[in-house]
């Protein structure tokens, strides 16, 4: 209790001022902004993978249940019904995607067609990502092509009222190269709709009905998955395990992260990665606080050498010195931490920084404040603070000491 008084009385005393005083307030700012900067580097980094996961879970489902053997399976082999059954599972939609080529006007593009059933709509709400025309593949017997934007950019597309495609697969069977265009099937259709994702998504799929792809892929009552969305607050890892069970050793049951684990993984490296540049930085700005804590064991030596003569011994006075640094620390660790949450829930809830880019995604930085973060960044800087108070105490006593 007497080493906290003291040390409280050393740096909030109205009647000490002086150059020491300065020194550790500049020492608690000095703390508190790289700590502001943790908070609001991991809550943007936080952002910005909530954003790419909304923007994949456009394209990948909650479950996909696809063949271990082989890239097609027959539709009849999975119990439908069965599954429909689950606890938990509130869609399923049957897709068929590969290769194409697309064509239009003498431009040719590479991409993925993904033939989908009626129930695709049901699984994957799109209507906010197309942007131009409808996201409906099929209107009757009229085939029709939903494309990001991006390709209908590759491939001069300007209007959706002169935009028909040609796509071309390669013909299953023999090939021959005295007619090479008898070696693929061909089909030409109009876009009906237009949608904006991230640039790979635009550049990668193309939908279409699950009729056309299987024609011109000539893979007749095959498809390639089976995707299903889950209720609100079905558990996952349950469920997955009962649609498992349902389709049989033959297939494979993955959820979304599971489907881009190493791109998910890649992005927690990356997370911590900052983190601990981060907490470099900060343990750099720290010495400010050895600094301050060198300077005022220095000014204090006559305060040092009467409670030496009134009884107290190396550990009070290091005790007294130790809880000044921790005092530093706990105050430019409280404002920075105090400053990086407000920052972050500003920019969270009314998005006031926006990204200088009308074709991005959002208009304004992603950010996502996670309490977890907090903890992380309060626990290391509490580690931080209480080493360097300890080693600079321990070592400035000790030379004083020895001096007098």
């Amino acid at each position: 209790m007497l080493s906290r008084y003291i040390a409280r009385r050393y740096l909030f005393s109205p009647q000490s001022r002086s150059v020491v005083n300065l020194i550790s307030g500049l020492s608690v700012a000095a703390v508190a902004v790289p700590v502001a900067a943790m908070v609001i580097l991991l809550s943007v980094f936080n952002g910005f993978e909530t954003l790419v996961r909304s923007m994949y879970s456009a394209f990948d489902a909650d479950l996909t249940v696809t063949p271990r053997r082989g890239q097609h399976f027959p539709a009849g082999d999975l119990d439908t019904a069965a599954l429909r059954r689950i606890p938990g599972v509130a869609a399923l939609s049957f897709t068929l995607e590969q290769s194409a080529l697309l064509e239009h006007e003498g431009r040719q593009a590479t991409a993925t067609v993904r033939g989908v059933d009626d129930a695709y709509g049901e699984v994957f709400d799109l209507s906010e990502a197309v942007v131009t025309g409808e996201w409906r593949v099929r209107l009757g017997d009229l085939e029709r092509l939903v494309i990001g934007q991006s390709m209908a950019w590759m491939l001069g597309i300007r209007s959706l009222a002169d935009a028909d495609v040609t796509l071309y697969a390669v013909r299953r069977g023999s090939f021959s190269t005295l007619l090479p265009m008898d070696n693929y099937t061909r089909r030409t259709e109009p876009v009906g709709g237009v949608y904006v994702l991230d640039l790979d998504t635009e550049r990668t799929y193309v939908l279409t009905s699950l009729r056309l792809a299987q024609s011109l892929f000539e893979l007749p009552d095959r498809v390639s998955a089976a995707v299903l969305r889950l209720t609100p607050g079905a558990d996952l890892e349950r469920t997955r395990q009962a649609v498992a069970a349902v389709a049989g050793d033959g297939f494979r049951t993955q959820t979304r992260d599971e489907l881009r684990a190493s791109f998910y993984r890649i992005m927690t490296y990356e997370k911590w990665g900052i983190f601990f540049i981060a907490l470099l930085v900060l343990v750099i700005a720290s010495f400010s606080v050895v600094g301050a804590l060198s300077m005022l064991i220095v000014e204090k030596r006559g305060d040092m050498a009467t409670l030496r003569a009134l009884g107290a011994d190396t550990g009070l006075l290091r005790s007294i010195f130790r809880t000044e640094g921790l005092l530093i620390c706990a105050l430019g660790g409280a404002i920075g931490l105090t400053l990086g949450v407000g920052l972050s829930l500003l920019q969270q809830h009314f998005g006031l920084i926006e990204i200088p880019a009308d074709s991005f995604l959002t208009k304004s930085y992603p950010v996502e404040f996670r309490f977890p973060d907090l903890v992380a960044v309060a626990v290391a800087f509490t580690v931080v603070s209480v080493l360097l108070s300890n080693v600079t105490v321990r070592s400035m006593i000790k030379e004083t000491t020895t001096r007098s």
